[in-house]
């Protein structure tokens, strides 16, 4: 009777250590990329909703709003809330996938490798984030055919917004992917969110001289802050007069007081941040 030896491998268990979570975030903020890329299907389908709001919808409504933007094209007036609203489609498409992975039980292998959950939620935030402001970032090369000029200041005023704007919507969309269990669930959660929240921030329409139901609506949605806020740096680089400023780009006012552009920026910075506090916390509850 013979015995047979057989050697055990040992596995080491890296300590824990802001490395390893380093590390972490950074695999899942790279596996985000890399199924982004290949992904060429779903790149350009992205793009396409947008540019028709752009170059289909606006010219064809130009005709009924002549009238009233005092020279400004409506493809112009649009453009800051068409690039809003394109992020806000792509984080919340890029935070779903965390439901897929749910149910094709690759975050369970994800939530027993020794990392913090936290690890996992904000690698997903980030990957979401840079998707989305990539994504914004291709539509920005389009200004010019909107009548934004292509200046270094506005582009990079721009895509700061964009960035807040990704981040923001993403960390939305992954509080709801760890709250909801079904891909189907999400989707249909997505759409009562996402519609509502363009159609309020005044991304398609001027917010100067709403009903007053529907300005208290506007000024409690968050993106109305980060639509605003990107409008007026378009029109700061604009040559337009002053009655056309005072109808499309009016700003946001609390009881008759202007919200500063860096006050705006910041709120919808601090959002972004609480809902992936929110985020992180119910995650790490999750079983």
């Amino acid at each position: 009777m013979s015995t047979t030896i057989v050697d055990v491998v040992a596995v080491r268990v890296p300590q824990d250590s802001w490395r390893s979570e380093a590390r972490a975030v950074r695999v899942v903020w790279w596996r985000d990329l890399v199924r982004f890329a290949d992904d060429r299907v779903r790149i350009v389908t992205a793009l396409i909703q947008p540019l028709l709001f752009l170059f289909v919808l606006a010219p064809g409504l130009e005709p009924l709003s002549a009238a009233s933007t005092d020279g400004v094209a409506l493809t112009t007036f649009m453009f800051p809330g068409i690039l809003c609203m394109a992020m806000w489609f792509s984080a919340m498409i890029n935070a779903g996938g965390l439901v897929m992975d749910r149910e094709l039980g690759f975050l369970r292998e994800m939530m027993v490798a020794p990392v913090r959950r936290s690890s996992i939620v904000v690698g997903k935030c980030l990957g979401g984030t840079t998707i989305a402001a990539t994504q914004g970032g291709i539509l920005l090369a389009v200004a010019g055919l909107a009548g934004v000029p292509y200046e270094p200041a506005l582009l990079l005023g721009i895509f700061g917004l964009q960035l807040l704007i990704a981040f923001s919507v993403t960390a939305l969309g992954v509080l709801v992917a760890t709250a909801v269990k079904q891909a189907q669930t999400f989707n249909l959660v997505a759409q009562v969110l996402v519609f509502p929240t363009i159609f309020l921030s005044g991304a398609m329409y001027p917010v100067a001289d709403l009903p007053t139901w529907l300005g208290v609506l506007n000024r409690l949605n968050p993106l109305t802050y980060a639509v605003d806020a990107m409008r007026r740096l378009v029109f700061d680089h604009l040559d337009v007069s002053e009655a056309a400023r005072a109808r499309l780009a009016p700003g946001v006012t609390w009881w008759g007081w202007p919200v500063p552009t860096l006050l705006e920026a910041a709120i919808v910075l601090a959002l972004g941040s609480a809902l992936l506090t929110l985020a992180i916390t119910h995650f790490s509850r999750t079983d």
